[in-house]
């Protein structure tokens, strides 16, 4: 069983071993295929082949998987991905600042430690007032860097009706809106 990629006008493909890089107008991303080994992958031209063996359910499921990482990963070099989030607070002012790439979040819930998450190198994070904006052109790198903002304000053991201090997933997007 096969599947074609056909890719858009000024995105190429290379592959080196299973590690496919697709390069674009915006930059590069690379991911390795070889946890996924069920699935062969081949470049020609403007076409990325991917086949697997079988005709199975998972061998289906392992096609489409494959079809769906590589259509985020031309996604994000043409267009790019962008989460906003927002710091929601009650009494105690929450503060974040970007400082390499360690996230620091301070006087949440008037603690007197910050709280401190990572973002990983190829993510941009920027703190505009109540709002976080997060951009890369990995959607894997992006939504875990949104996700760790949101599980480093979690509230445990209290009433999540009453302490709603956090910071929350508001919007998901593109970083550039035209059409791939």
């Amino acid at each position: 069983m096969e599947g074609v990629y056909e890719l858009p006008e000024g995105v190429e493909a290379n592959l080196v071993g299973k590690k496919l890089i697709v390069k674009g107008p915006l930059g590069q991303v690379e991911r390795d295929f070889a946890k996924m080994p069920l699935v062969n992958l081949k470049v020609e031209g403007k076409k990325i082949k991917v086949e697997v063996e079988g005709n199975k359910r998972r061998q289906k499921m392992m096609l489409n998987t494959a079809l769906a990482h590589i259509r985020n990963m031309v996604i994000g070099v043409t267009k790019g991905y962008r989460y906003k989030l927002a710091i929601v607070h009650v009494h105690f002012p929450i503060r974040v600042r970007v400082q390499g790439d360690e996230i620091i979040v301070e006087n949440f819930l008037g603690e007197k430690t910050p709280r401190k998450t990572w973002k990983y190198p190829d993510v941009e994070v920027k703190v505009k007032g109540k709002e976080i904006i997060v951009e890369g052109l990995d959607i894997e790198h992006v939504g875990q860097t949104a996700a760790n903002l949101e599980q480093v304000t979690r509230i445990r053991a209290k009433d999540r009706r009453i302490f709603r201090d956090g910071i929350y997933l508001v919007e998901r997007g593109f970083m550039h809106e035209e059409e791939v």
